[in-house]
């Protein structure tokens, strides 16, 4: 049920904000044992915040637009009061001082949390098969991943456990886990919303998106998360417009752009590739101009953001030592040997792979050959994008080149799961927003995501039509037999 929707029946009083919770908190527990979508409930506090929701409706009280409603957040973005673990021993048991200004945002809003979801650990991962806490499963078929990094957030959505969720995209992070969960996944332009209390992996690419099972519902709440923040230096200072004004507009006589390197990609499966090319032929009936593009440097994405992404990390990740806080190594001989061996127990193989790769690009006599030229490439990347929207509104292109895959599939091959985000990486190097939303399923009955690009700052573009596609295609009306799904 859409944001819209159960707002009027709160509202209404056919539900309260206390049954609303109570209901969802019963699904996590019937559920969550099979999905692992969460690494903490907050039961407690989601009944204390929906009987204030409830009283304060009683009294008449003017209310804000997510009043009494569940919603998760993945747990790297920081909870006062709350443990934020980013799925790390590492940060095991920390109780972060402070609220997130995107969480509070939501809090301020009236919105209720349910919970914190699982993630691959510091977000580093396409599967949430790195978590120190255990793998969380696809609603669709529990076999099979639901994709990274944000995979507990995208889980929690599609398998009814919440409302909405939070998640973060560095690499495709958002995108991917909606495209195998078959929910809507927005990641904003960089700097839209703030990334202050967001627990950094790379910070020129790291930004924070709703999760939701409508567009509608992900232009909702990306007007309450969005805008300047001024404890985020490179929080944007301009203006938030009415996302959801612009949802019901026609798009007879925009210009779509087809990426072609995306639909010539190596590893592009043939279901993905005509689910999605079915989409772009649903905007054209919709009056929508199909436009082939190319963005020649599109696939070299990969290659730039594991230099620059790992070189990010490497930095951020030096304060986890084991002196102030988090996890610290016991009978250490020396505090060199304490904070080694913190460090080599703290952190799980994926994160410290990449601390070395980031590491060895970042140092004297590789820096130049590297994380220089990786920026440089970054600059052609954003260049090519620039050359494309300068004759289109909006670009197209698959979110993923595979439905989800199976638990396990990619345990021994790093390079394998990398290349699980080939078609989202480049839309972070370039800082612009993106949204994926459902297209069609696989004959396994796994969902496929197709996602849109937008301008800078033109989330309100690709909000238009996606919403325009989604209520024309009514993908979900037909969707197959779930394991779990709602």
């Amino acid at each position: 049920m859409t944001i819209t929707a159960l707002r009027q029946q709160l509202s209404s009083g056919d539900v309260s904000a206390r049954e609303l919770v109570d209901q969802h908190l019963e699904r996590i527990s019937s559920v969550d044992s099979q999905l692992h979508a969460f690494v903490e409930v907050t039961a407690e506090r989601a009944r204390a915040d929906a009987d204030r929701v409830d009283a304060a409706r009683t009294a008449g009280e003017s209310l804000g637009p997510l009043a009494g409603l569940p919603l998760a957040i993945k747990d790297n973005l920081c909870t006062k009061g709350v443990k934020t673990t980013c799925s790390s021993r590492m940060l095991e048991g920390f109780v972060p001082p402070y609220e997130s200004t995107a969480t509070d945002r939501l809090w301020q809003a009236g919105a209720v949390l349910i919970g914190k979801t699982n993630l691959d650990e510091f977000a580093m991962g396409g599967s949430t098969e790195t978590s120190a806490f255990g793998p969380t499963s696809n609603p669709w078929n529990p076999a099979h991943v639901p994709g990274g990094s944000s995979g507990g957030s995208a889980a929690a959505v599609a398998a009814g456990e919440c409302i909405a969720s939070l998640g973060s995209d560095t690499g495709g992070s958002i995108r991917q886990p909606a495209s195998f969960c078959g929910v809507v996944g927005l990641k904003p332009t960089y700097g839209r919303v703030s990334r202050w209390g967001l627990v950094a992996f790379a910070s020129s690419l790291d930004q924070i998106g709703p999760f939701t099972t409508s567009v509608a519902d992900s232009a909702e709440l990306l007007q309450v998360i969005a805008g300047h923040d001024t404890r985020d230096s490179t929080c944007l200072k301009a203006d938030v417009p009415d996302y959801s004004a612009a949802l019901n507009q026609s798009i007879k006589g925009l210009k779509v752009g087809l990426i072609k390197e995306c639909f010539e990609a190596n590893g592009l499966d043939p279901e993905v590739k005509r689910s999605v090319e079915a989409s772009a032929a649903q905007l054209e009936a919709l009056g929508a101009e199909l436009v082939e593009v190319s963005c020649p440097r599109f696939t070299d994405g990969i290659a730039t953001y594991y230099v620059i992404a790992p070189s990010e990390a490497s930095a951020n990740l030096a304060r986890y030592d084991g002196v102030k806080y988090g996890y610290r190594a016991e009978d250490a001989e020396n505090l060199a040997a304490m904070t080694a061996r913190s460090r080599a127990e703290g952190f799980g193989e994926e994160v410290q792979r990449r601390i070395l790769i980031g590491t060895y690009a970042l140092s004297a006599g590789y820096v130049d050959a590297y994380y220089k030229k990786a920026q440089q490439v970054r600059t052609l990347i954003r260049r090519d994008f620039d050359a494309a929207f300068a004759g289109v509104d909006v670009l197209l292109t698959p979110t993923a080149p595979t439905p989800a895959f199976k638990a396990g599939a990619h345990a021994d091959d790093p390079l394998a799961m990398y290349l699980a985000d080939l078609l989202t990486i480049p839309v972070n190097l370039a800082g612009l927003p993106a949204i994926s939303l459902p297209c069609g399923f696989s004959a396994a009955g796994l969902p496929i995501g197709v996602q849109l690009i937008g301008n800078v700052l033109d989330e309100a573009k690709i909000l238009q039509v996606a919403h325009q596609y989604e209520q024309a295609a009514n993908i979900m009306a037909s969707r197959p037999e779930a394991a779990l799904a709602a």
